[in-house]
């Protein structure tokens, strides 16, 4: 079995260059990382109402017992290596940035996805 290692996946370029529009190569950093998260947030929130909309009508859980829920060790590592992702795909844009000051010659998409055999 394989599978695609996310942190390296969220840095993965485009077959063409990005476009720019702004004058500032900062701001153009910051509105890349801040629509990114705008993004990003927008789609849990979308879901996460939904779940707990349909939780709540089916009488399984409660928004109270939603907002005293503490996890247990497992959870909190996996919720922290999905933290690691989700920042890895907001810094997106800071990554290949220094990529590319160190490889001139940027490989496409398709070159870069790595595969990884699963332990």
């Amino acid at each position: 079995m394989t599978y695609l290692d996310p942190i390296k996946l969220a840095g993965i370029k485009s077959k063409s260059r990005r476009p720019y529009f702004f004058e500032s190569k900062e701001a153009e950093r910051v509105m890349a990382i801040t629509m990114a998260v705008a993004q990003e947030l927008a789609v849990v929130r979308a879901r996460l109402d939904t779940v707990e909309r349909i939780l709540e009508k089916k009488g399984i859980m409660t928004q109270d017992e939603i907002e005293k829920f503490e996890p247990d060790d497992k959870a909190a590592a996996e919720g922290g290596a999905w933290t690691q992702e989700y920042i890895a795909r907001i810094l997106r844009i800071v990554q290949q940035e220094a990529e590319a000051v160190e490889i001139k010659d940027e490989p496409s998409a398709e070159e870069q996805v790595p595969v990884f055999a699963a332990d």
